[in-house]
């Protein structure tokens, strides 16, 4: 029997982005542009992503690992403000299992003429497959990614 555990933790990240609210937000909410920045490793395959931003829309994204383990993001939209807020809860799984479960706030402030953005999450990482150190880094280079889509697309 496998055993089971649950630790939780809650992390803050801030990043300042030398780009309009709007710009970095629409970046979160077009389908083509969230593609090709969210998933964190340049050496995973992209897989099938899905986007329904709305309030009650659902997100999926899968991406395999060059050793075949596929790593799958399902999340629920609750509280869409435009330009200023997005809270959706999702659960993560390698393969089949279930390695947490998380809520994320991401905040879009005015700052000058860029973006100070807040990202917040509260998860549950289950049975010892998922650390929230190695969440926090993900999601580190996943901003870092948003901010070179941006750049790519010239939204200055």
């Amino acid at each position: 029997m496998t055993a089971r555990s649950a630790s939780h933790a809650t992390f803050v990240i801030e990043r300042e982005y030398p780009f309009a609210r709007e710009k970095v937000f629409a970046a979160w909410a077009d389908p083509e542009a969230k593609r090709r920045w969210f998933a964190c490793h340049d050496d995973w395959a992209p897989g099938k992503h899905e986007l329904d931003f709305r309030p009650g829309g659902r997100e999926h994204l899968t991406t395999v690992e060059p050793n075949g383990v596929a790593h799958i993001f399902n999340a629920v939209y609750f509280d869409i403000v435009r330009d200023e807020r997005i809270v959706y809860a999702y659960e993560m799984h390698l393969d089949d299992r279930r390695i947490s479960v998380s809520l994320a706030t991401i905040e879009f402030k005015a700052a000058g003429k860029g973006t100070k953005l807040v990202f917040t999450e509260q998860g549950a990482f289950l049975d010892g497959y998922d650390y929230p150190a190695e969440r926090e880094e993900g999601t580190r280079v996943g901003l870092e990614n948003l901010e070179k889509e941006l750049r790519r697309r010239g939204l200055s």
